[in-house]
């Protein structure tokens, strides 16, 4: 069972959204507000976190910058009712894994924190380990090689960060704007450009295996498919 902790002041929305949580294996600790939400966290552990950006006494982005502070590396999406590209870009900006707007389907934030989950255990599972097998090709993220057969192709370190970013989400539509921001470290027109040149570098890498494809949905991001044996 997961520990997550639950920034939300809205009492109604929090207790219903507690309850489903619980329901599917997380072990919930809610916090009406930031300034609460800092003190279980700097008192207890969590494996990850779900924020309201507009709370009382510390909202939300300024709660997960103190909460980075204690813990650099935990999970954390941010809720809103807020609209605001710019809003959007300061929490990914900040580390967010996610940020969903109100409102939206509870199975959806289930599903979410769950692949963040999944990511993470997958990235622990793989550090210290810089081989990794996609599909027919073995992709060494050190050596900075991807090989298939008697092919190997050298890598740049961002191709390199592309692969790996998209194989630790596999199979599950990234927005734009979730690769920008994890691997480019930015969300702009230059790196969105940037990026739209490295996936079709990508494609090519990987095209003597069918079992892998890039796909693009239009406006919104693109998914990293690998079929299973």
């Amino acid at each position: 069972m997961k520990k997550l902790l639950l920034a939300e002041d809205d009492f109604d929305f929090a207790a219903i959204l507690k309850q489903y949580l619980e329901l599917h294996q997380f072990e919930v600790i809610w916090a009406e507000n930031g300034e609460i939400a800092l003190d279980y966290f700097s008192n207890q552990t969590f494996d990850i976190c779900v924020l309201d950006v507009m709370m009382p006494k510390l909202d939300g982005f300024s709660l997960a910058e103190k909460i980075i502070t204690i813990n650099p590396e935990i999970p954390f999406i941010f809720l809103t009712a807020r609209k605001l590209k710019e809003d959007k870009i300061i929490g990914l900006k900040l580390g967010a894994d996610d940020y969903i707007i109100k409102p939206f389907e509870v199975d959806e934030l289930i599903l979410r924190l769950q692949n963040i989950l999944k990511r993470i255990e997958q990235k622990r599972s793989l550090d210290g380990n810089n081989i990794i097998e996609i599909g027919s090709y073995i992709f060494d993220n050190e050596r900075l090689t991807l090989n298939n057969k008697n092919h190997v192709q050298q890598l740049t370190e961002m191709e390199a960060s592309l692969i790996e970013y998209l194989y630790l989400n596999h199979n599950q539509l990234l927005k734009r704007d979730q690769i920008l921001m994890s691997v480019w470290k930015k969300d702009d027109y230059f790196s969105g450009r940037s990026m739209d040149v490295f996936i079709s570098r990508l494609r090519k890498y990987f095209n003597s295996d069918p079992k892998i494809s890039i796909e693009s949905t239009r406006n919104i991001g693109l998914e990293f498919k690998i079929e299973k044996p």
